[in-house]
């Protein structure tokens, strides 16, 4: 019997990237495959996505293996290159790389580059992470161009501190700054993420970068990826390992944090922190059971978790047990757990059998 398993759709993937591309009025969009595409396996994801206008990861070695791969499309490097080596790597693979530094832009003239490469030069608009200061623009740009290195104009990009709050005005800040701060150049531009396709149309610029979106899920913790058309891509199931008669006033489980108000019958399922689940999920987060709803009771262990089945429950051993999915929606458990659902999907360990399908 297989127990923890995450069913990964690659037909709504598809479709996922086809609605997003429709919201852009069908400009570029960047589908975001960096780590391991969010926990849905990037090689996969990659080749599924065969029209994809470009791929984003973070480190060159993620870039590596998809072209180890047979995947062709240009990849961009969102964090760039940390030195001269992976730099002259990128040139060759054809990667477009990020500058956003100092010493990037130093590697960029001394490096021994023999085939153009592609570069985004990112700018801080107000997340005040990565990138140069607006004042430094110019100069970078200049430098740079003087190099002879490029494939083509330099491109510009930024990122959102606070796009999935509609309620917060430094999204309209930054991109403001950007597009003064970029109007006199003519190389490609991207801005949006996936809470800018989805909620900041002035964002849509050249390309658009479609994260986590494009699995379905939505950036915004008090809406759904259905909401915006998108469909659900993975879907974490395990199965119910045994029932138990439970009576009131007993606890369940470590530390007794849980004590059952009445007479019920406790499921234990085959699912805890050693599959990536999170051991802080609280009593009471959702899960999926035949139809109905049915909250964990007690603590998540390494390899089990219970849950309250009711006093007139017809569940058996072996049933399928759904923690996120079409039924219940990955934002939804996210929230009550106190996390984001990018941290859920990819922290799930080797553990979890991954089930391809195109449904």
């Amino acid at each position: 019997m297989i127990t923890a398993e995450a069913v990964i759709n690659l037909k709504a993937l598809s479709d996922n990237y086809d609605v997003l591309k429709n919201k852009c009025a069908d400009k570029s969009v960047v589908a975001v495959i960096k780590g391991d595409a969010y926990g849905h396996n990037a090689v996969k994801t990659a080749q599924t996505l065969t029209q994809a206008d470009m791929f984003a990861v973070s480190r060159i070695e993620e870039a590596l293996e998809l072209r180890s791969e047979g995947i062709k499309q240009p990849i961009l490097l969102l964090e760039g290159c940390f030195c001269k080596a992976d730099l002259e790597t990128a040139a060759r693979e054809g990667f477009h790389t990020a500058i956003h530094c100092k010493e990037q832009l130093e590697d960029l003239k001394q490096a021994d580059i023999t085939t153009p490469v592609t570069v985004w030069l990112k700018l801080d608009t107000g997340m005040h992470r990565l990138g140069i200061h607006p004042y430094e623009l110019s100069d970078y740009v200049q430098q740079i161009e003087a190099t002879n290195k490029l494939a083509g104009p330099v491109g510009f990009m930024s990122h959102f501190s606070c796009a999935d709050d509609l309620s917060s005005p430094a999204t309209q800040k930054q991109i403001d700054l950007f597009l003064s701060q970029t109007a006199d150049f003519p190389g490609p531009k991207t801005l949006a993420n996936s809470a800018g396709i989805l909620y900041w149309s002035d964002s849509h610029l050249d390309y658009m970068r479609a994260g986590i979106s494009l699995y379905g899920i939505c950036p915004n913790e008090d809406e759904t990826g259905k909401e915006h058309g998108l469909r659900c891509v993975m879907t974490l199931n395990s199965k119910l390992i045994a029932i138990r008669e439970h009576k009131a006033n007993q606890p369940v489980g470590y530390g007794e944090s849980w004590t059952s108000e009445r007479d019920t019958n406790i499921g234990v399922i085959a699912m805890g922190y050693g599959d990536g689940y999170p051991r802080n999920a609280p009593v009471g987060t959702p899960v999926y059971i035949n139809g109905r709803i049915v909250p964990i009771s007690g603590r998540v262990s390494m390899d089990m978790v219970t849950v309250d089945l009711g006093p007139d429950a017809r569940d058996a051993v072996g049933d399928t047990v759904e923690f996120w999915g079409d039924n219940l929606p990955i934002e939804k458990v996210a929230k009550h757990i106190g996390t984001i659902p990018y941290e859920l999907v990819i922290k799930l360990t080797k553990r979890v059998r991954k089930t391809y399908v195109e449904v």
